[in-house]
């Protein structure tokens, strides 16, 4: 069975090889003493049109820098991690709220996924959590002790003015509905979204360590039944992007340099604000 350092490095070779293969047919690279036509642009397009093209052709250097990472991001870093060692005891972790967020509209997924969610977090042996569940409609989360569902009222109107999922997290963090500690932490997920064992153990890494208060993780789709293949395969991008650029910006720099996702996001409490250092959670 191949190791996880055996799979990158053929990862590795694939995407150069992709690479080169597409250099060749698009004519990037070109062999032999096959020379292209050679022309003065000024004299065939006149002035206008020729500043017109060089512009767009320049346009093309925009996501540069993203492409840069993407590629580091993919090349440096093994995109197959072994499974993830716990580094220390779940005892010993600080207290987590795993915070769910939905409009409510299907409420027989958030509470499968929520009992799913459950299972996955005692298989990991963690201990100190509770599932919140955020919701503008209540959905009907059966009873348990590490279980809470917070409806969040129609009639609230955040300071900021924040919107949507934003205004349900912030009326989460509001006096009398908050009830978590400051040096609580949160994992913020979506209503589709699943955890693993490795996530969890990635998440419990990460918050012993305790050297960041900001972290991502990597978020993977096609791992259900596949309903419509076409949008399954657009997703593939976003991971993409996770393991290039996002992971890059993360483990390298420490700070969202690009952008960062809506899900799968870890902070604590008391450091919840844009100027914190970020990491990278391996799950």
């Amino acid at each position: 069975m191949l190791t996880g350092r055996t799979k990158h490095i053929l990862h590795c070779i694939l995407l150069f090889t992709v690479i080169a293969v597409f250099e060749l047919f698009t004519g990037g690279v070109r062999l032999g003493n096959n020379k292209p036509e050679e022309f003065d642009p000024w004299e065939r397009y006149g002035y206008f049109w020729t500043f017109v093209l060089y512009l767009f052709r320049l346009l093309t250097f925009l996501p540069l820098p993203q492409v840069i990472f993407n590629f580091a991001g993919l090349t440096l870093y093994n995109a197959f991690p072994d499974k993830v060692t716990l580094k220390g005891s779940p005892l010993l972790a600080p207290f987590l709220c795993i915070r769910i967020v939905t409009r409510g509209d299907y409420p027989q997924l958030v509470r499968a996924n929520v009992a799913r969610n459950m299972t996955r977090c005692t298989e990991a042996g963690l201990e100190n959590f509770l599932i919140e569940v955020v919701t503008d409609k209540a959905v009907g989360l059966p009873a348990h002790r590490r279980v809470r569902e917070v409806v969040v009222p129609s009639s609230y109107r955040p300071k900021s003015g924040a919107l949507f999922k934003a205004r349900a997290l912030q009326y989460c963090l509001e006096d009398g509905v908050n009830i978590l500690a400051d040096t609580d932490w949160i994992v913020h997920l979506d209503e589709e979204t699943l955890l693993t064992e490795n996530s969890v153990r990635g998440v419990l890494n990460f918050v012993l360590d305790g050297k960041h208060h900001f972290g991502q993780g990597l978020i993977t789709y096609a791992n259900e039944d596949v309903v419509n293949w076409v949008t399954t395969l657009a997703d593939s991008f976003r991971v993409a992007d996770d393991m290039g650029k996002l992971r890059l910006q993360f483990s390298m720099f420490h700070k969202p340099l690009f952008s960062w996702k809506g899900s799968y996001v870890v902070t604590q409490i008391q450091f919840m604000t844009p100027t914190c250092e970020t990491n990278q959670i391996i799950s």
